[in-house]
């Protein structure tokens, strides 16, 4: 399914160079990969793999952990006992809309082309998903409440990532991307990530918290009484926050967080209901890719009615 696009072109402003968005009226939620992870050749996951589904724990570790690609298919509640690893080529997706990962979460690890699609995360005392040192990462139409740490973390040398049409809600630290400000070595012309179309739901902080990537590129999401900030840049990272809908968000976007410098942040064509107007300044890189940019004002009722599971 995807929506249908206009033909007005929209030019990028206040970039480096010039980035072009395609601007779409108000539709469904789109199933099509967009952002970061289209880069680098692309995330396919499992590709044509046969589906093969788990029910069990040491079912559904035994085939994220495989060395061939597949297609694994969740079906109820897996509860695990600490993060799964998760190898190279692999689509995980939720069988309906009550597909759970409880207890632990993904370790998406020295891997690449992986795709996590449709799962309830649930309970994890980790992060819900970690990706380190991997590349061509797709997070799509899951949810994620009531965890410990992280829900979507994405640090050390990790790249071209997507984290789209997510649901998250009562919850604290919700995505960091880059964890030390002392990781220049590793992180720095890396850690570039899209996140669009996620729907932040009364959560706390880290939508997201950023160091070194640039160009990071925040776009169409739903900020829902996020209670401490939206977006932070930091730690020479370049952050554009582009078309999203803040609603009861006193601090909507900022440069600098704790201990960490500020960095670079452009803000154009967001939306705000009773939130703050941010903070801004410095330039940001260009956006090497095409995009289908909703309005701002539309993006509430678009993302409302189509992040989190169950709608693929």
């Amino acid at each position: 399914m995807s929506r249908t696009i206009s033909r007005a072109l929209v030019a990028a402003v206040a970039v480096a160079a010039a980035s072009v968005a395609v601007v779409a009226p108000a539709q469904a939620a789109s199933f099509n990969l967009e952002g970061w992870a289209t880069q680098g050749g692309g995330t396919t996951g499992g590709g044509s793999a046969t589906p093969v589904t788990v029910s069990t724990t040491s079912a559904f570790v035994s085939a994220v952990q495989s060395s061939s690609a597949a297609v694994i298919r969740v079906s109820g509640t897996i509860t695990l006992s600490s993060m799964a690893k998760v190898t190279s080529n692999k689509t995980i997706i939720g069988v309906g809309s009550t597909a759970t990962i409880a207890g632990h979460g993904l370790n998406i690890s020295n891997a690449s082309n992986v795709i996590v699609r449709n799962l309830n995360f649930r309970g994890w005392k980790d992060d819900a998903i970690n990706v380190q040192y991997s590349s061509r990462v797709w997070v799509d139409h899951n949810s994620f409440s009531s965890g410990y740490d992280g829900a979507v973390d994405v640090k050390r040398a990790s790249d071209y990532v997507t984290v789209s049409w997510n649901k998250f809600s009562s919850h604290n630290k919700t995505m960091l991307l880059g964890h030390d400000d002392g990781n220049g070595g590793e992180d720095r012309g890396k850690l570039r990530v899209s996140y669009h179309h996620n729907w932040f739901d009364g959560t706390q902080q880290r939508h997201p918290r950023v160091r070194f990537g640039n160009p990071v590129h925040v776009y169409n999401n739903y900020y829902g009484g996020v209670t401490d900030y939206g977006v932070a840049s930091t730690m020479e990272a370049g952050v554009l926050v582009e078309g999203n809908f803040f609603e009861n968000t006193r601090d909507p976007f900022h440069r600098g967080e704790g201990d960490s410098p500020a960095a670079n942040l452009v803000a154009r064509n967001n939306h705000f209901v009773n939130s703050g107007s941010g903070d801004q300044g410095g330039s940001v890189k260009s956006i090497p890719y095409g995009y289908t940019l909703d309005p701002a004002g539309n993006v509430k009722s678009i993302v409302t009615a189509g992040a989190g599971t169950g709608k693929i």
